[in-house]
């Protein structure tokens, strides 16, 4: 047996051995995060529906066709808890009161403190999404219309439509795989993922406008309070628009902060088509992929000082391609 199919066999002996199951991602959650943690707890419940399976933490309003998320309202003995696209726990979301007897890990991002009993840790996966799919397709998980929209909806996103690094042949075989599967009408989704008001594109058009870029190709842009109230937009369109500034050529690294008035926070996300961020973000409480990285404080000349960091990290790439 494979070290894959072995994997696989594992992880579904330890959900069948709890009736009691968590799952949890990380906080700001984004749909791969989402969808990925809805479609396994609905997959659990439709295989098992003796099971309690709660899927929690805090929701996106921006995001609710995805699905409901749940509240913890009592106790739960021996719970298993699972842990999807968050490597460390201080970004994971709503387990602090929380009493489980073990951790199952899947993740895509690059490990860090959190560990599992069971560990599925890959950051070759374009999503974790993609890992939830092989995972249900290789089990005797069950899967119906709407789990398979939600895994086709968290590939797509994380891989902006395929376009970036994190995409591979595995990737399509995937894609291919669900579709065949499932025979959703994946088309009509892609309007759930990137249909936007006239306002969102007014404000995309103000952060082309407004973007300071160095001569070191690293763009930076802080979005104040009163700008998202002038165009009427959440603090979450932010970073639902950091992608879109994939393609344009003087930007080798960017970063987009805004202020996050009612949890009292800044939340940076960053892009990069060249530096290896995420290292550089760890720095500061932060994290994530190779060239997609953030992190969030609430002092903002953290903010000022990673900035300082990303372009003298654009500046040693540049001067390593030219050389």
């Amino acid at each position: 047996m494979s070290i894959i199919k072995e994997l696989y066999k594992r992880i579904f002996k330890i959900i069948k051995d709890y009736n009691n199951i968590v799952i949890a991602r990380h906080i700001g959650p984004d749909p791969d995060a989402l969808a990925s943690q809805i479609a396994l707890r609905d997959s659990i419940k439709l295989t098992f529906p003796e099971k309690k399976v709660l899927a929690i933490g805090a929701g996106v309003n921006r995001f609710k066709y995805i699905g409901s998320l749940d509240k913890i309202e009592e106790p739960l003995e021996d719970c298993l808890l699972i842990v999807l696209d968050v490597p460390n726990f201080i970004r994971v979301d709503g387990i602090e009161d929380l009493e489980y007897k073990t951790i199952l890990k899947i993740d895509h991002h690059p490990a860090e403190d959190i560990i599992g009993e069971v560990d599925w840790t890959d950051e070759t996966k374009s999503s974790t999404c993609e890992m939830i799919t092989n995972l249900i397709m290789n089990t005797k998980l069950v899967m119906d219309q709407k789990i398979a929209e939600n895994l086709y909806l968290g590939m797509v996103f994380d891989s902006d439509r395929f376009l970036l690094r994190n995409t591979s042949k595995e990737t399509f075989k995937t894609v291919y795989d669900l579709l065949n599967e499932s025979h959703i009408n994946f088309v009509p989704l892609y309007d759930l993922l990137y249909e936007r008001s006239i306002v969102e594109e007014k404000f995309r058009a103000y952060l082309i406008n407004n973007i300071n870029i160095t001569e070191n190709n690293f763009g930076f842009i802080n979005v104040p309070d009163n700008i998202l109230k002038k165009y009427k937009v959440e603090a979450s369109v932010v970073s639902n628009q950091v992608n879109d500034f994939f393609f344009i050529k003087e930007l080798i690294c960017w970063m987009f902060v805004v202020y996050d008035e009612r949890n009292n926070i800044y939340k940076a996300n960053i892009r990069s088509r060249g530096p290896v961020v995420n290292e550089i973000a760890s720095k500061y409480n932060g994290g994530g992929h190779k060239y997609a990285s953030g992190c969030r404080t609430q002092n903002y000349k953290d903010l000022e000082a990673l900035a300082h960091d990303l372009d003298l990290a654009c500046k040693a790439y540049l001067d390593q391609e030219n050389n």
